[in-house]
This record gives C-alpha cells, sequence and structure tokens, in this order.
C-alpha cells in the first residue's frame, strides 16, 4: 500500500466544500510551509497525521511542506469529529482544495507530472516557488466554482508516515490545554453540588479564602485565584461551608434492566416483517459507563477588556457547537464567542470538554482581560460527566433446520447524545446550576442518516429472514447520558452476536460456520475468514481457555471487522489476546489505522470486563480509580490486527472493533466455562451468578 498510485479528482464538490467554500477558510502559507486547517480535531486518534497525508498528497507536495494546524472556529466547520467519519468527511474536501490550489498554482508541465515536487522541500527550489504561488492566491475564492479534471498522485497516502503528535507526548513536552501558561494566567475550580438533585440551600454571605475570588450563581459555586495550591484550597473549604437539599433520585444499581424495562418510553424505530414464533430467546445488559479519561476535563477562557467578547480553549469534539451553545446561554451575538482546540487527554465521545469550557467562560467573566485555566477533579469527571447509557436487549429467532429463518430484537436505553445545541437547548452542565436554570433535558438519539444512537447496529448482518427491530427510547433521565465511542453499537453488537453463537450451539454448527452460512456480503465474509485463520480458530486451547468471535459492519454503512478473542477463565476473565480483521477501504496511514483498531478493541476489553458505574438512590460512587476501575497495563491482551487492501473509498476505524470485541470475548468465556454470561461486565461476579442461574 505504499507504492505511489494515481486516481482521478471528481468533479462533484464535496459536502464540506459546499459549506465552506472560501479558500483562506482552509490554507494559508507561513514561512514556506502550506498550514492546512481543517474542521476534525485531534483526540490522540493521530488524525492530524492521517489528514497531513491526504492534504500532501491533494496539494503535490512532500508530507514535509504542509502542516495541520488545530481546529478553529475561523477554519471550515465540519461538525463533529465523531462517528468514525474524519478521514470519510476530510478525504474528499481535501482532495478537491488541494485540486484547485495545483490547478490555480501549478506551471502547466506540473500539471502533467509533478515528479519534481515529490523531492524533499529542503533540496528543490522549484518546490519553493510552488509553495510561494499558493501563498498569492485570494483567500476568498470560492472553491466552488473552478472546473476540475485533475490527477492525484498518491505519494503519502498509503503510508506509515510517522504521527506528529507523538514527540512532544513521549518527551513530556508541553502540549495539553492544562500545560497552557499565558501571561497573566488565573487558576480555578469550581464546586459541584455533591448528587444530581441537589440544589444549594446555603452558604454564608460573608464566606471568603486567602487568594481567591468567589463567583456564585444560583447553585453554581467557582473560585478563582494567582496560586493553584491556594484555589485547591479554597475549594475544599467551600465544599465544607456550603449546604445542599439532596433528595433519592436514581434508580436500583442491581435492577437496570428492570427499571429500564420498565421506564417510560417511545418507539425510536420499528421494522415488523413478522417473523414467527421463536425458537430460542435470550436477555443482555449493559451497565452506565464512564469516558474514565487519564486526565480530567479541563478549558481555559479569556474575556476582553470590556467584556464583549470571550476567547475559549477546549478539547472539545465540536468546536463550532459549542460556540453556538456559549453564546446562546449567555445571549451574545456569535460572532463574540471563539473556540480554538486544544488538545487534552483522548475521550473518543461526549465527555465533559464542552461542561468545562462553560465552566471556564463564567469564571473568566469576574475577570475581564485575565485567562482563566479551570480543570475538573478526578470525582468530578468521574461522577458529573456524561455517561454511556445502560442498555438492555432481548433477541427471538427462529431457527430451522441450522437456518435463521426470523428475527426479532426489543432493545431499551436512554438517549445517547446531550451534546451543546440538542433538543433546543445549550446542553451545558452550568446551565441547569445558575440561578433560574432548568434541569437538562433528557438525552436524545442522533437522527436515522448519523446511524441512530440505541438503534445503531441493532440490525443484524446476516439473512435472517423476516425481522423485527423495535428501539424503546427511555424518556426520563436518572444519570445524564450522551455520546460515548461506538454509541449502542457496543451494546448491541454484544448482544446480537453473543445471541448468534447461542443459535450455532442449538443447531450444532460452528459459530464461524453458521456466520459465513448467513452471510452474503463478501467482504464481510471476507473478514470474517481472515479473522479466524489469522486466530488460529479450531486449534486446541489449554483446559479453561476459549476462542469466541464477533463481526460487524460499523454502523451498516461503515467498516467491516471481525474480532476473535483468546480468553483465559480463571479467578477472573483475562483476555490473553485478540486477533483483529477489517476492511477499511483505502487505508490512509496503515500504522496508524491498525493503531485505532487496536486500541478500540482494548478500551472494549476494559468495558466488557471491568468497567461499572456505581451509585446508590441519591449520587454516582463511583469517583476514582478504585471504585472504577479500568484496564491496567499488565491486563492489556495482545491485539493483532489484519488490514484487508483495498482501494475502495476510505473508511473510519476508531469504532469499529468495539462491538465485535465485547462479543468475542464473551463467545470465549462461554468457549472456556460452558456457561453464558449475558450481563456485561463479564466480571467473577456475573460468571457466578451466571452459573447460578443454571443450576
Amino acid at each position: 500500500m505504499s507504492n505511489p498510485t494515481t486516481t482521478t479528482s471528481h468533479r462533484v464538490v464535496p459536502p464540506h466544500v459546499e459549506t465552506n467554500p472560501r479558500l483562506g477558510t482552509w490554507l494559508r502559507v507561513e514561512e514556506g510551509v502550506v498550514l492546512v486547517q481543517v474542521g476534525k480535531v485531534e483526540l490522540g486518534q493521530g488524525i492530524v497525521t492521517a489528514l497531513g497525508q491526504i492534504a500532501a498528497d491533494a496539494l503535490g507536495l512532500p508530507l514535509s511542506a504542509v502542516r495541520i494546524v488545530p481546529a478553529s472556529t475561523s477554519g471550515p466547520d465540519q461538525g463533529l469529529t465523531a462517528g468514525s467519519l474524519s478521514v470519510t468527511q476530510s478525504y474528499p474536501a481535501l482532495r478537491h482544495v488541494g485540486a484547485v490550489v495545483r490547478s490555480l498554482a501549478y506551471p502547466p508541465a506540473a500539471l502533467v507530472e509533478p515528479v519534481a515536487l515529490r523531492t524533499s522541500r529542503d533540496h528543490h527550489p522549484g518546490l519553493t516557488a510552488y509553495v510561494d504561488r499558493i501563498g498569492t492566491l485570494d483567500p476568498d475564492l470560492d472553491l466552488t466554482t473552478v472546473d476540475l479534471d485533475a490527477t492525484v498522485t498518491q505519494n503519502s497516502v498509503g503510508s506509515d508516515a510517522a504521527r506528529t503528535d507523538l514527540p512532544d507526548k513521549v518527551l513530556g513536552r508541553p502540549r495539553f490545554l492544562a500545560d497552557l501558561r499565558p501571561d497573566g494566567l488565573l487558576h480555578a475550580r469550581v464546586l459541584r453540588p455533591p448528587s444530581p438533585a441537589a440544589t444549594l440551600s446555603s452558604l454564608p454571605h460573608d464566606w471568603t479564602a486567602p487568594g481567591v475570588t468567589l463567583v456564585r450563581d444560583g447553585s453554581f459555586l467557582g473560585v478563582i485565584g494567582e496560586r493553584e495550591h491556594a484555589v485547591d484550597r479554597a475549594l475544599a473549604a467551600l465544599a465544607d461551608a456550603a449546604s445542599w437539599d439532596e433528595h433519592d433520585s436514581l434508580p436500583d444499581e442491581d435492577d437496570l434492566a428492570s427499571y429500564l424495562r420498565c421506564a417510560p418510553t417511545e418507539p425510536t424505530h420499528a421494522t415488523d416483517d413478522h417473523p414467527g414464533e421463536p425458537t430460542h430467546t435470550a436477555s443482555y445488559s449493559k451497565p452506565y459507563l464512564a469516558h474514565a479519561s487519564i486526565a480530567p476535563s479541563s478549558a481555559m477562557a479569556r474575556w476582553s477588556d470590556d467584556g464583549s467578547a470571550v476567547h475559549v480553549w477546549s478539547h472539545s469534539q465540536g468546536i463550532h457547537a459549542l460556540r453556538a451553545a456559549i453564546a446562546g446561554a449567555l445571549t451574545l451575538e456569535l460572532g463574540s464567542v471563539s473556540v480554538e482546540h486544544v488538545e487534552s487527554a483522548g475521550c473518543y465521545g461526549h465527555n465533559a470538554a464542552d461542561d468545562a469550557a462553560f465552566d471556564a467562560v463564567l469564571l473568566a467573566r469576574a475577570v475581564p482581560g485575565r485567562p482563566v485555566l479551570l480543570r475538573w477533579s478526578r470525582s468530578d469527571e468521574l461522577t458529573w460527566g456524561p455517561l454511556s447509557p445502560a442498555m438492555a436487549g432481548t433477541l427471538s429467532a427462529r431457527v430451522v433446520g441450522g437456518r435463521i429463518e426470523g428475527w426479532s430484537y426489543d432493545v431499551w436505553s436512554q438517549g445517547h447524545t446531550s451534546r451543546p445545541l440538542y433538543a433546543g437547548q445549550p446542553g451545558l452542565l452550568a446551565t441547569a446550576h445558575r440561578a433560574g436554570g432548568a434541569p437538562l433535558p433528557p438525552a436524545a438519539d442522533p437522527p436515522a442518516a448519523a446511524g441512530f444512537g440505541s438503534l445503531r447496529n441493532a440490525q443484524p448482518a446476516y439473512d435472517v429472514g423476516p425481522r423485527r427491530i423495535t428501539g424503546h427510547h427511555v424518556t426520563v433521565a436518572p444519570l445524564r447520558t450522551s455520546a460515548m465511542r461506538s454509541l449502542g453499537a457496543y451494546f448491541n453488537v454484544f448482544a446480537i452476536e453473543s445471541f448468534v453463537d447461542e443459535l450455532a450451539a442449538e443447531a450444532g454448527l460452528d459459530p464461524v460456520e453458521l456466520r459465513l452460512a448467513h452471510l452474503t456480503d463478501p467482504r464481510a465474509r471476507a473478514v470474517v475468514e481472515l479473522a479466524a485463520r489469522a486466530s488460529g480458530w479450531g486449534e486446541p486451547l489449554p483446559e479453561s481457555v476459549g476462542r469466541g468471535i464477533g463481526f460487524a459492519r460499523y454502523k451498516d454503512l461503515g467498516a467491516w471487522c471481525a474480532v476473535v478473542a483468546e480468553v483465559a477463565v480463571e479467578t477472573d476473565v483475562r483476555v490473553r489476546r485478540l486477533t483483529v480483521a477489517a476492511d477499511v477501504g483505502l487505508v490512509v496511514n496503515p500504522d496508524g489505522t491498525r493503531n485505532q483498531l487496536s486500541g478500540g478493541a482494548v478500551q472494549s476489553t476494559s468495558w466488557t470486563t471491568v468497567e461499572r458505574v456505581r451509585f446508590d438512590r441519591r449520587r454516582v460512587t463511583s469517583g476514582d480509580w478504585e471504585s472504577y476501575p479500568i484496564l491496567r497495563f499488565p491486563a492489556a491482551p495482545r491485539a493483532d490486527v489484519h488490514l484487508v487492501a483495498s482501494d475502495r473509498a476510505p473508511l473510519g476505524a476508531g469504532e469499529a472493533a468495539q462491538g465485535p470485541t465485547a462479543a468475542a470475548i464473551a463467545n470465549a468465556v462461554h468457549a472456556a466455562l460452558g456457561v453464558r454470561v449475558r450481563d456485561l461486565p463479564l466480571n467473577a461476579e456475573a460468571i457466578v451468578s451466571a452459573i447460578e442461574s443454571e443450576e
């Protein structure tokens, strides 16, 4: 995949160029380097490197002559960095931008064969001249009006380009948002209520602490100061001084599945092809999950001296939506708010980054002209950040002669998105705590075009005959939920693929054999066969060790991925090895793609085997690493990733492996023990419960 290939750019203007048509929105030249700005942000997934490779080839430049700069609201609005869509959406956009630039700035001979420009920028004077010509192009040029029919020679795309973000991280150089130290910096903290339903009942009117400023707005409390340790001490003193009204508002943690099934719901989608009487039925569940990023959320904000405008530094996944939400919450003109992305700990979903940004904005308003750096605590992050919803599902199927001839699935879940601007509201946590604020609305689900949330991957990928799929959107919100990596696909694939294994056992068939017998898509069959072959499927294993397989096509329109897990079950579940096979179309950066797939599989292993939000009837109780454990480095499985070579349209890889990994682990546990565990996480407690239920 490292050999250059030549393709032809398309005349149709890509959607993200239609909505961002100015050339200057996308690129500029500084000090002999083309600076390319995209609307997608670096979350640790290596997207800056991959998009740099795409841009370099599109412009006909070596990678060293191109740099992707952090996203900001002055650049293109490409929506969220989510849904494994960054490459899918940016690939055609950057190719179009590059084709326009080449058509205007290349000398005619270079349009035919830009050999000279494939060399290092340090060794070819023609390269400097070309870059200089790019810098003279009109930034107001409308990219949609240039007729194009140029070729793109792929020199960088398909190669293992070194990650541009890693040197700073490996060497510990300041790079993250919490490292920012501008002149005049102030530090800030927010005191969160002790429970979701709590409201502030009293605080001494004369409360003060040395070296800090108190900000109070209803139940929203914060402190600002010059010295970080003084701010931390003040926060502890503020917590001691504040009194809160609290009451029970949460369900029984140990009976979540029943709670979801009995809660008020509305149907989110239904298909009914009358699948007939089932021969097999099973129910599955998952708990609430936290993002559990290694570093808590943070943000920085600075108001202008006259308090008319604010600039925000945030690790949000959607800086344009955040900008609009802040403006709406404070009734500001949109142009008076600007947001700049700065990396922080990766989240792969809607964590507390947007909430922290609004906290910083509220606190910085008390000290105009001074930058204010706000950091959440570990407890805040684990107890107040949006959670992945608990889910429950029941599957039924009719199996005749080894063939599935009818299928039903009901799934219950809270919504999977409460990102800024959802439900017509700003959607920022502090808006509910400020004076006059109302509780945040229950989370919604993304529209069908975005692959839903609760119903993402709820349709089986197999030929199962008539099918009935019904989603039950829980309309109450005991705990705040939103998008986490893969949304409902993680649970739905776990449930569906576990159930397929159960049907294979009932029919007396090998699980791989049953899947292949019901798959007609050749790309699906290829990854299942590759994963089985690469994992040594069918080879003997030691006692108490089992193999299991899981498969899905992400969102039914993204990457195809199959995972085989090798699991040892003794006093706990130990995932020894994961074999991942994926077809993601054209691979921009093979090393980065393998990292995304293996990282997603390891993260899913943590969700599947150890993670669970704990709570009593009043508050979340898993506020530290002891009460909310994540997979430790010594327990991380070996992950072998195999990519299917393809020149088809590129597809995202970041969320393809989560569901198949969960199912593969569950199926391996059954292969090792002969016991089917249907409730996540697959820990010793769940295994004992499953054994007892079968006795």
